[in-house]
């Protein structure tokens, strides 16, 4: 059950020699008013790049609206395995110029760059040729209008394609795939797909990527939001309870049918208070269970969790974070929960956060959360966010880590049991509900051993002291970081944040500039030890995330001892870091 069946192991122009002064990576485009088709078409491009041997990433951005608005789909095509985009773009395609402005910011073009638009539909804002990007008109309407029954966004595909390298059987494959209408519409749309490839060849002064070599292993294209629901049915989640609510919709989405080829379930439910409690209570009655959100609907979930805590009844909570506080910026990413999600609880209630490090890792790291959780019977959240979570990439096929849930529990007629036994790790058998002998109650009254509610000062220092002691004893092995790189200095950060740190990181290495990565995969509990022992013979760090009070740099200073004097590099989003853009500002700090 992969989150995607597109084997591009077995694409169009395997094994293809590259193109001669082909690009190593390209950056693409596609933007026009809402229900224009750019998603489809960049979707599409995207998978025609896979089927071309190439890997790619695909981030969605809009406006505001719940309908309609302006839309973009931002590619970017490479030879090598990318999760972040790059510094500017080659192409921007606009099937019309509507708002497109308000992209001014997302979509920053290169001095070599390229528009192409529908001079028929207006000019391009200035903004975009600023920097000496150059304009290419085509009459997109009048081409699309001249074969009946075809949609203008597949002009806008083939034109794209082209302008690319990618092959022409390339596209027509993924666009013939992917039709669910009658066969007629498909030759229109296919004959719209060839006039884009054809007027494409005669704009010169764009670089083509081409096709790529042959994949050397079995590569996915999948979105983080697919990842983590199929990292959740890995780890052994078998009910879902959520409502829906940008940008985790596309999880629930994906596991609802998922869930049913292997004997689980999903529910919608009327709000997230009731989607938090109905996962307690199926995770209560022995079935690994998950719900999925965003940050207002985490907000509605705290008391929830804390009663998880208390009863010490294992759920995972995927928060997809958007732009807040409030509604926010429902579309835009920011890794800005992350001090509700680490500390936002009432009362002392250890909780397990993690948070993946790339769009790939959306599954192992969901899938080790519900190991976690089951294992130390607490709940655990997984901080995602909507970049890694709408995205798509073409990626190597994940390796399955192996992690899979087990749950300590009583045997029936257990002799002298008591659920909340002080025990050295920390973790005390749980009864399944209709189990002879070992009923006992749960809930989130504080309670002695036997769970039976006290407010005796003994009782809820030893219940406060169990249920942190397991947290902290626990052994998480490697997985609590990804630690690469070396040098005196090292730069720390989590989530969507990590790969543009990878290639920044990797261009300073081609200068000879040394720097050590910390992408912190598990945030709470803090482990100090571990990470003072990465950090050996570090003088310096700087702590990379996207929010507006560096909530990340805070929590480290709370927790640990960092080397030297730390600094912090941060800003909230909606726009995303760039490699180039952290790349300068390590060198400037390096310099202080």
């Amino acid at each position: 059950m992969k989150p995607n069946p597109h084997d591009t192991s077995q694409s169009s122009g395997r094994g293809a020699e590259p193109t001669r002064g082909a690009a190593t990576s390209l950056s693409i485009a596609l933007a026009g008013s809402g229900g224009s088709g750019v998603m489809t078409a960049g979707n599409l491009l995207l998978d025609a790049a896979a089927k071309a041997g190439l890997y790619g990433l695909m981030v969605r951005t809009s406006g505001p609206q719940i309908r309609g608005g302006e839309a973009a789909a931002l590619l970017r095509l490479a030879r090598t395995q990318t999760e972040s985009l790059d510094d500017g773009f080659d192409l921007l395609l606009a099937i019309d110029w509507q708002n497109i402005n308000r992209f001014a910011d997302e979509i920053p073009m290169r001095a070599s760059g390229l528009l192409v638009g529908d001079s028929d539909e207006g000019e391009p804002p200035d903004v975009f040729l600023a920097g000496g990007a150059r304009f290419v008109s085509l009459p997109l309407k009048k081409m699309a209008k001249a074969i009946p029954g075809s949609w203008i966004n597949m002009v806008a595909l083939g034109v794209s394609g082209a302008l690319a390298g990618l092959p022409a059987e390339a596209l027509e494959e993924v666009l013939s795939a992917s039709w669910k209408r009658g066969d007629a519409a498909l030759q229109a749309n296919l004959q719209a797909l060839r006039a884009g490839i054809e007027a494409a060849a005669g704009i010169e002064g764009m670089p083509r990527i081409g096709t790529g070599p042959a994949p050397t292993q079995k590569r996915w294209l999948l979105s983080g939001n697919e990842g983590a629901g199929f990292g959740a049915l890995r780890g052994g989640i078998r009910f879902v309870a959520a409502y829906p609510i940008t940008p985790a919709t596309e999880l629930l989405e994906w596991m609802a049918p998922a869930l049913t080829k292997v004997g689980g379930t999903l529910l919608q439910a009327e709000d997230e208070l009731a989607s938090i409690n109905m996962i307690v209570g199926a995770s209560f009655g022995g079935v690994p269970s998950l719900t999925a959100t965003a940050g207002p609907g985490l907000a509605l979930m705290t008391e929830g969790i804390g009663l998880a805590v208390s009863a010490e009844v294992p759920v995972v909570i995927v928060d997809v974070m958007r732009g807040g506080p409030s509604t926010g910026i429902p579309a835009k990413s920011e890794q800005s929960d992350l001090s509700f999600a680490v500390s936002g609880l009432h009362g002392d209630a250890p909780r397990l956060v993690l948070a993946p490090t790339s769009i790939a890792d959306c599954v192992a790291t969901t899938q080790w959360a519900v190991q976690l959780a089951e294992a130390m019977q607490a709940p655990a959240i997984v901080l995602s966010d909507q970049f890694m979570g709408q995205s798509r990439a073409i990626v190597d096929r994940p390796a399955d880590p192996g992690f899979v849930a087990r749950r300590l529990v009583a045997e029936a007629n257990t002799p002298d049991f008591k659920r909340y036994r002080n025990t050295e790790s920390g973790v005390s058998p749980m009864a399944i509900p209709g189990t002879p002998g070992i009923v006992y109650t749960a809930d989130g009254l504080e309670k002695n051993e036997a769970g039976i509610p006290s407010s005796q000062a003994r009782d809820h220092y030893t219940q406060l002291d169990k249920r942190q002691r397991k947290l902290l004893q626990y052994d998480y092995g490697d997985w609590w970081a990804d630690l690469e790189g070396e040098g005196d200095v090292a730069i720390i950060t989590f989530g969507s944040v990590t790969d543009v740190a990878r290639e920044a990181l990797a261009r300073l290495a081609a200068q000879g500039v040394k720097v050590r990565l910390v992408a912190l995969r598990l945030l709470a509990p803090a482990l100090p030890g571990r990470l003072e022992k990465a950090l050996e013979g570090v003088a310096r760090v700087l702590v990379v995330e996207q929010n507006h009070t560096a909530q990340l740099f805070r929590y480290l200073r709370s927790m640990y001892d960092l080397p030297g004097k730390p600094a912090s590099f941060h800003r909230p989003g909606p726009l995303p870091m760039r490699p180039g853009e952290l790349a300068q500002v390590i060198l400037d700090w390096r310099q202080q």
